[in-house]
């Protein structure tokens, strides 16, 4: 029999793995690969898919989403790629620097933020950078569903053109790259003008890309249903501020490099979570006093939420002001 999964403080189901393969793709981008060490095969996942990895640094626990890279169609792995951020927070410099084949590793059961719409006629995939990663997994899915697709690619160069070689040749008339350093660039509103009704647009990368992307497809008449975007935030620093948590009868203190959720989670604090990029609103948490003002940078409560001061997501937000207290 296979072992019961383990809960997550957060109540997001573990797996624990060991890494079985590491694999530098190109000097930014590196894919891990996991098998299970109780040697029982995955839980399927949808193609669109991520898990939030463990990594335990030193006296710091890191948990970061990676969308699954790897083919839905095979439980007997599970692959990320991560890109390696010097200025980031310290995640993907653990996994490039640190991380080995054969370490023991813990990873989240696979949650869906970003599925296909199988409704759809045809799939058009428009990917920056290492916002590759899902649709690798969703052109898998397509292609042995003998769906319609097609990918627009932009990478800052040939080099940095995580996947380009392996997408190119497999699949040369659907696979169309664009590189920064030559000048190219993804034609959108012709590309969008040209689609056969049901057709629904996929877009992952840099920030400004999704806003351009959503932007251009509103304007050109496109429904906002047939639009699907994913951004994973990284919590940025900010001024130290202090929090009253009611529920769990504790103050604490967040600090300039850790996010909200971070700080209740080293309190003992159970605070829930399924992306920790706010994104899912599974860590919606309720206010109960505030005086001073939030910084909201979540994609899930909408802009009168924001305003009204009773919401934060913990995730990615922060509070500059003298006194907050959340129902937590």
């Amino acid at each position: 029999m296979s072992a019961a999964p383990q809960k997550a403080k957060a109540g997001a189901e573990k797996i624990e793995v060991t890494v079985s393969a590491v694999v530098p793709l190109n000097p930014l981008v590196t894919r891990f690969e996991f098998t299970r060490r109780d040697g029982q095969p995955f839980p399927p996942f949808s193609a669109g898919a991520h898990t939030v990895v463990e990594m335990r640094d030193g006296e710091r626990t890191r948990l970061n989403p990676y969308s699954l890279m790897s083919d839905p169609g095979d439980n007997s792995i599970y692959a990320i790629s991560v890109r390696r951020d010097d200025q980031g927070r310290g995640g993907s410099l653990f996994l490039h620097n640190k991380v080995k084949v054969g370490d023991p590793m813990t990873i989240t059961f696979p949650v869906n933020l970003f599925p296909l719409d199988l409704r759809g006629r045809k799939h058009v995939f428009l990917a920056g950078g290492i916002g590759i990663t899902p649709f690798l997994a969703m052109i898998a899915h397509l292609e042995r569903m003998g769906g319609a697709w097609e990918l627009h690619y932009s990478c800052r160069s040939r080099e940095l053109g995580t996947y380009v070689d392996e997408l190119t040749y497999k699949h040369p008339n659907k696979v169309h790259v664009y590189f920064d350093d030559q000048d190219q660039a993804i034609g959108l509103e012709d590309l969008l003008d040209g689609q056969p009704l049901g057709t629904h647009v996929y877009v992952c990368g840099p920030k400004g890309m999704i806003d351009w992307v959503h932007a251009t497809a509103a304007a050109h008449g496109w429904p906002d249903e047939n639009v699907h975007s994913e951004e994973f935030l990284a919590p940025q620093p900010g001024k130290p501020f202090e929090v009253r948590l009611c529920k769990s009868d504790i103050t604490i203190q967040v600090g300039e490099h850790e996010s909200l959720l971070e700080a209740m989670e080293r309190c003992g604090v159970d605070a829930p979570f399924l992306c920790r990029g706010g994104a899912c609103g599974q860590c919606e948490t309720d206010v109960v006093d505030s005086d001073g003002d939030f910084v909201h940078r979540d994609h899930w409560l909408d802009d009168d939420e924001h305003a009204s001061g009773k919401k934060i997501m913990p995730c990615v937000s922060r509070f500059v002001g003298k006194t907050l207290v959340l129902d937590r």
